[in-house]
């Protein structure tokens, strides 16, 4: 992509080492530490600067953000190297997502910049009709804060804007986690849309950014098989699955967590759609209650799990595989015969594959067999650096058990 120069702007010098240039010149927008001559001018570069990018040879690159403690030191802005990194970049590639989210959605509820697909490498933004959460995963868009929201007062002009830096990301980049309100008021959950349904959240105190927007298209897939048949939603956090099942004609939908917070933006989006009358909140650990069911010999015909990342790095792979397989397991037991299972997982250190072998496996533990229907990611508002593939975390498996 091109972007608009206003005047030339002279960044530091980063040279990559010999040899070391193929991957950026294919597309990939990160470069890691041992790639660059971290030399003491490197090393002398304050993190979060914005780098002219070269080659050993000196042939430039492009513009990228900078930090020399990370081990992504280096994530691309543009390939054009005469980019300045100013109110027009950002308010230009903000701009450019909403167009994208307009034209995939008729309402304003969607994840608004996905980070390095939206050219915003570090930056999530999500957006609740008139209130925006906004997260900074780097120095980077950390040090720019005040340009990003002053972006999206010009673009997005929101009554509220919630700044949710609690996530692990920002321990990797040294940054401290915080949770603030920096424009506008908040007193109590907000109210959004999704697949015709109404629900709530709590941007400011809820997980991540108050909703997961990602699994939208698969809410919707499974809630579409749930018409007539008892559901049951485990990890069910505000609701967005079990209240769409209702919604779509379930005859009962049990929604399982551990929040009460969350129970309760789920009976009050129960309330809200008009099917309390269907719906059962259920305060308890999702493992222990799958346990009991499958004991009393209960089950549904829609079983949604959902958890939060159980890998969230590498070193728990073994223990975090173990668990998807045994959730697996425990759902598939209480799945009746002919009805559907949705498996998910949000952990980007497990790939489809293990995942998938994961779920196969929970399943012959079980003595189940069945059908994968559908293998599917995040929706399109969350979208993927066609060269960074590792980025496309989300997981979900839909299948019918015999």
């Amino acid at each position: 992509m091109t972007d608009t120069v206003s005047k030339p702007v002279k960044y530091p010098t980063i040279h990559l080492q010999a040899s070391r240039q193929r991957r950026v010149l294919q597309g990939h927008p990160w470069v890691y530490s041992n790639e660059v001559q971290m030399d003491t001018a490197a090393k002398a570069v304050p993190p979060g600067s914005p780098v002219r990018l070269v080659d050993a040879g000196g042939t430039p690159l492009g513009i990228a953000t900078f930090n020399p403690h990370t081990l992504i030191a280096a994530r691309m802005l543009s390939n054009d190297p005469a980019t300045v990194v100013d109110h027009n970049f950002v308010t230009g590639r903000l701009k450019r997502a909403v167009e994208l989210r307009d034209r995939l959605f008729d309402r304003p509820y969607y994840r608004v910049v996905h980070a390095e697909a939206d050219g915003l490498p570090g930056l999530i933004v999500d957006r609740f009709g008139d209130v925006v959460t906004v997260q900074a995963n780097s120095v980077f868009m950390d040090l720019r804060i005040d340009a990003i929201l002053a972006a999206i007062d010009e673009v997005l002009a929101p009554r509220a804007v919630i700044l949710r830096n609690d996530s692990t990301q920002r321990a990797l980049e040294g940054l401290p986690e915080e949770t603030r309100l920096v424009k506008g008021v908040i007193d109590g959950p907000i109210r959004l849309e999704e697949n015709g349904a109404v629900f709530f959240a709590n941007p400011l105190d809820g997980q991540k950014t108050g909703w997961f927007y990602d699994q939208r298209d698969n809410r919707a897939f499974i809630a579409a098989l749930a018409k007539g048949g008892r559901a049951i939603d485990f990890f069910s956090y505000n609701g967005g699955f079990g209240i769409q099942c209702a919604v779509a004609g379930a005859t009962s939908v049990v929604s399982v967590d551990r929040s009460a917070l969350a129970l309760e933006n789920a009976a009050r989006a129960a309330e809200a759609n008009g099917v309390a009358d269907r719906f059962e909140a259920r305060r308890a650990d999702a493992f222990h209650e799958m346990e009991r069911l499958g004991a009393a010999g209960e089950t549904f015909q829609v079983v949604v799990a959902d958890p939060p990342a159980f890998v969230k790095a590498k070193k728990d792979l073994a223990v975090g595989c173990r668990a998807y397989r045994k959730m697996a397991k425990l759902a598939a037991r209480i799945t009746a015969p002919g009805g559907y299972l949705l498996c998910g997982s949000c952990s980007h250190n497990v790939d489809p594959p293990t995942f998938a072998e994961q779920v196969a496996r929970g399943l012959t533990d079980a003595g189940r067999t069945g059908r994968i229907l559908r293998s599917a990611g995040a929706g399109p508002d969350h979208p993927v650096h066609p060269n960074l593939p590792e980025s496309a975390y989300l997981k979900a498996i839909v299948l019918q058990l015999d």
